[in-house]
């Protein structure tokens, strides 16, 4: 059994400082991160590490990675080689390699009320516990007329996604996953493999540290954001496909609604989720509540968007 299946509630010593304001709800009942939240994650999952070899045909080199913390900061170092299985080799491109992975995290996070995109250039959204970075968007483009897509070159203003689409293929595997230009594997939604590995089912599992120091957590959660003694639910987001495409689109008969990021508007109390699929309740970890993001099974999979303050390492910037 590895260090990541036994990490549950009888493994975690909680450290939680309390919440300086209460945490506010919308009309639609969404709860939401509320203003100058002081918290801290200290002693959650600040000595967990693991090493082994995965033999996948796309992989098969060792995987490591070790998270540790100091007094204000959570650490990560990791080679970014998944603990399970990546698929099946198609082409050079597939083929996962090593990396440095190098991240810190704030232990205190700082909640506000401001969504803050993360990403193009400026660093990784999230890393999950086994050292794999979250990168949801894509460097894929179409131009206006359709005719001139690249899925790594930019081309144009209409950013393809590169899940909820049967339109163009980006080589995801079951993991919802694939590999970057440079040999970089990393999640574009749920990574059902690790999820297997952590062996919880449907139970509300944290699998990851976001950009901003809050945690992250997989499809499950309970159904009163603020009641632990609530059902489990499977979480989802307040995205919707919009019902007119926006001017200037490439023609719906070329591509179908939910091809390209600008096809889907936040609509809010349509999920369960804000604009950056999160939201404040209490969790396994965090008996007090605490913001926190979500991958789910709807658009946007995972957040493209943090709500915290950014103000430390979170690696090298992302890849196309």
């Amino acid at each position: 059994m590895t260090k990541l299946s036994i990490i549950r509630l009888n493994t975690i010593l909680l450290f939680f400082l309390g919440i300086t304001s209460c945490s506010s709800q919308t009309d639609t009942g969404v709860v939401v991160a509320p203003p100058n939240t002081n918290l801290t994650t200290t002693g959650i999952l600040c000595d967990l590490n693991e090493s082994g070899y995965n033999a996948s045909d796309s992989v098969e080199l060792n995987y490591t990675y070790a998270w540790g913390c100091t007094e204000d900061e959570r650490l990560l170092t990791a080679n970014g080689v998944p603990n399970h299985d990546a698929g099946t080799v198609r082409n050079d491109r597939d083929t996962v390699l090593e990396q440095n992975v190098s991240a810190s995290f704030t232990l205190m996070p700082a909640a506000t009320n401001t969504a803050t995109a993360v990403g193009g250039g400026r660093g990784t959204i999230a890393f999950a516990l086994n050292g794999v970075k979250f990168d949801p968007g894509t460097a894929g483009t179409c131009d206006d007329s359709g005719d001139n897509c690249s899925l790594v070159g930019n081309v144009g203003q209409w950013n393809i996604e590169a899940l909820g689409q049967n339109e163009f293929s980006f080589g995801i595997d079951a993991n919802n996953a694939h590999v970057q230009g440079l040999g970089t594997y990393h999640y574009h939604g749920m990574p059902e493999g690790l999820l297997t590995e952590l062996g919880n089912g449907e139970a509300m599992t944290l699998i990851g540290w976001a950009a901003d120091g809050f945690p992250v957590y997989a499809r499950y959660g309970y159904s009163d954001a603020m009641d632990a003694s609530s059902s489990v639910k499977v979480i989802t987001g307040s995205y919707q496909l919009k019902e007119t495409p926006d001017a200037n689109r490439p023609d719906t008969d070329l591509y179908a609604m939910g091809s390209f990021s600008q096809d889907y508007a936040y609509v809010e109390g349509s999920g369960d989720l804000d604009e950056c699929n999160g939201r404040v309740g209490v969790t396994p970890e965090f008996p007090e509540g605490i913001y926190h993001y979500y991958v789910t099974d709807s658009y946007p999979f995972m957040t493209r968007c943090v709500k915290g303050e950014v103000t430390v390492n979170q690696g090298p910037p992302v890849n196309p």
